[in-house]
């Protein structure tokens, strides 16, 4: 059985959908959130971020709302909440199991 695309999500993928969550944005805004967000852990280049971006569009999780010269804002479409919230799933699931073999 092949790999689902984008079946599980690198870090600067999960916080760009933490960052359209609640908000249409940028992409400087994004990825000012994210650095904001992981005080700095998480820098998102423009290299990265757009790439990010588009694969997530392609994903159709993602959907660009405005274009104002070189400036694109971006929302988040009801897949792309959907494909958040079961990646935060994944990862509870992922720390409760490090808890628990932590207790062994």
């Amino acid at each position: 059985m092949g790999r689902k695309t984008l079946e599980t999500l690198s870090e600067g993928m999960f916080y760009v959908l933490m960052a359209l969550l609640h908000a249409q944005r940028c992409g400087t805004e994004i990825a000012a959130f994210v650095e904001e967000r992981t005080g700095g852990r998480v820098r998102l280049g423009p290299g990265t971020l757009y790439t990010i971006l588009g694969k997530f569009e392609e994903e159709a999780l993602i959907r660009e709302t405005a274009v104002q010269g070189r400036k694109r804002t971006y929302q988040l479409t009801g897949e792309g909440k959907e494909r958040y919230q079961a990646e935060v799933d994944r990862l509870r699931r992922c720390l409760a199991d490090a808890e628990e073999e932590s207790l062994c």
